[in-house]
């Protein structure tokens, strides 16, 4: 049987070019050269990069480039408009899911719980910034959670417990953003809940997996991505089955309401109370050796390399269809 060429493109200019590598570099490995014939490109950092077109005619497109460029619909753009199949969502949900903002509206419309929240634009933080602290002050109680709008691994992500901390958490933010959401803390434990295309392409809810920091104060990049940094419980303990079904159809709503192909990962917040608070969706999860949804595929029965069958299986089932 003639192999399959796959392409693995990583790196790109975003603040998340390590982990992107590192993403990258676990793909590689997990392919099956039974199967493909793998071949990578690294976006170099500085992003000047000259798009290969003729290197990947008759090649699938394994996105492994988080971040802006890689995760916001920006390559998937270049991806559709050159009629190359690729792993992961389209366009439209690539962008959603890096407007953290956008996507929140979206869950909350659909009747999902989403903590209070708030933008601060930028020339805003810089004309009044006494302003932007007196409206956040005003419509919050502490503590509360500062993130760039439109970033991933949690960079540039603070929890604020009083307001003297305010400005230094809004600074970071802005270091990486435009835009900065202002969101409502909620206490209770801290899951994720991923879910992937089948063989069919019917929707397949994973384990949610409970999340308890050790590098940092909660699920940060240093908590993300360094050894040892957080422990992973699958599935969580002392969590009544409905409510782990629970999880799973919320994860599996916002993946739908985003419009995600392939797979997605859905953060959560599961509150003393049993309510479920969405945080946000991930459209381009991780693949890292420390990453949370080949593990939790791991504990449903799919083994890294059937994951990437999977993903790859939903980028040609999308092609045929267009």
């Amino acid at each position: 049987m003639k192999k399959r060429r796959v392409i693995v493109i990583m790196g790109g200019p975003s603040s998340e070019h390590g982990v992107s590598l590192n993403t990258g570099k676990e793909v590689i490995k997990h392919l099956d050269r039974n199967k493909y014939e793998v071949d990578s490109i690294i976006v170099p950092r500085k992003g000047n990069w000259f798009f290969p077109r003729a290197r990947m005619n008759g090649a699938v497109v394994f996105i492994a480039m988080h971040g802006e460029f890689g995760e916001d619909g920006i390559l998937q753009g270049l991806l559709e408009s050159s009629r190359l199949p690729y792993t992961g969502s389209g366009v439209l949900a690539s962008a959603l899911g890096m407007d953290k903002l956008r996507q929140a509206v979206l869950f909350r419309q659909a009747g999902l719980v989403v903590p209070e929240f708030a933008v601060i634009k930028k020339q805003d933080w810089l004309s009044d910034k006494s302003r932007a602290v007196l409206r956040i002050t005003g419509g919050f109680s502490f503590p509360l959670v500062i993130k760039p709008a439109n970033r991933g691994s949690s960079v540039g992500v603070s929890i604020v417990k009083k307001k003297n901390g305010l400005r230094n958490a809004l600074n970071s933010a802005f270091s990486y953003s435009n835009s900065v959401l202002v969101q409502k803390f909620i206490r209770g434990r801290e899951m994720t809940c991923g879910v992937v295309e089948g063989a069919t392409g019917t929707l397949l809810p994973l384990p949610p997996v409970e999340i308890l920091t050790k590098a940092g104060t909660f699920y940060d990049y240093q908590s993300k991505y360094a050894d040892g940094g957080s422990k992973h419980i699958i599935p969580p303990g002392n969590v009544p089955e409905i409510l782990i079904k629970k999880i799973q159809d919320a994860a599996r709503l916002t993946h739908n309401i985003i419009g995600c192909r392939g797979m997605s990962r859905t953060d959560i917040i599961l509150s003393a109370n049993g309510k479920i608070h969405i945080l946000e969706i991930n459209t381009l999860p991780g693949m890292t050796s420390t990453s949370l949804l080949p593990e939790s595929a791991k504990a449903a029965g799919i083994g890294f390399s059937e994951l990437l069958d999977l993903m790859i299986e939903s980028a040609l089932r999308k092609q045929q269809t267009t």
